[in-house]
């Protein structure tokens, strides 16, 4: 996800993020203008973006059927078909292990929510949703999920994960006015936590914020 290739500059005419615009105005008298940029506020779900080998191997699997089963005998490993890395990309909401003793969940999702996201929270700002199980027919793990509301000035480091543990994540920052539709779209890949918390969203907070 840090390979970056093509990168050109050019002109901005219109943008639905900034808009400059040029204040004018008299100060004791004197005639003056001041440039300044109003900027679009940005009313988005956080969610993150990774890579996921077993994602990318199902795929490999899907497009080149039996290629795992015949590997997966006795043997020196052997190279599998070769596919883009985007195919093992997934889109998720900010998670982690509850493997530290002596943090409460809430501690724990508020440790996470800096590590991969930037974003500076205390337990107080968070809402529990829902506990439910995942994996139930490998691992039958315990989930539990909470929202919280965040603004630019909480995100005061870098995200992306640990680098010590080999994380690269990506923020991604999903618009409102396109949740829905984005949580209909079979053809990007997502877990059902992704689809469950923005449809908990819509139905329970959008309203109140009179969206």
């Amino acid at each position: 996800m840090e390979r970056i290739e093509g990168a050109a500059v050019g002109p901005c005419p219109s943008s639905i993020y900034l808009c400059p615009l040029r204040l004018h105005y008299r100060q004791n008298g004197a005639q003056k203008s001041w440039d300044f940029m109003k900027t679009h506020d940005r009313k988005s779900l956080v969610l993150v973006r990774q890579f996921r080998p077993a994602v990318y191997a199902g795929e490999i699997e899907r497009c080149f059927p039996g290629s795992l089963v015949a590997l997966a005998q006795d043997g020196p490993p052997e190279l599998l078909p070769a596919l883009p890395g985007s195919a093992g990309v997934t889109v998720e909401l900010c998670s982690g292990l509850v493997d530290q003793p002596g943090l409460s969940l809430e501690q724990v999702a508020c440790k996470e929510a800096w590590e991969e996201c930037g974003y500076c929270l205390a337990p107080s700002d968070l809402r529990r949703v829902a506990t439910y199980r995942s994996g139930v027919g490998l691992t039958g793990s315990s989930q539990t999920m909470f929202y919280a509301e965040v603004t630019d000035a909480q995100q005061s480091g870098p995200g992306g994960g640990l680098a010590e543990e080999g994380e690269l994540i990506e923020v991604v920052h999903l618009p409102l006015d396109g949740a829905q539709a984005f949580a209909e779209d079979p053809d990007i890949p997502k877990t059902l936590s992704v689809i469950f918390g923005i449809s908990w969203f819509l139905s329970q907070v959008a309203p109140s914020l009179g969206l």
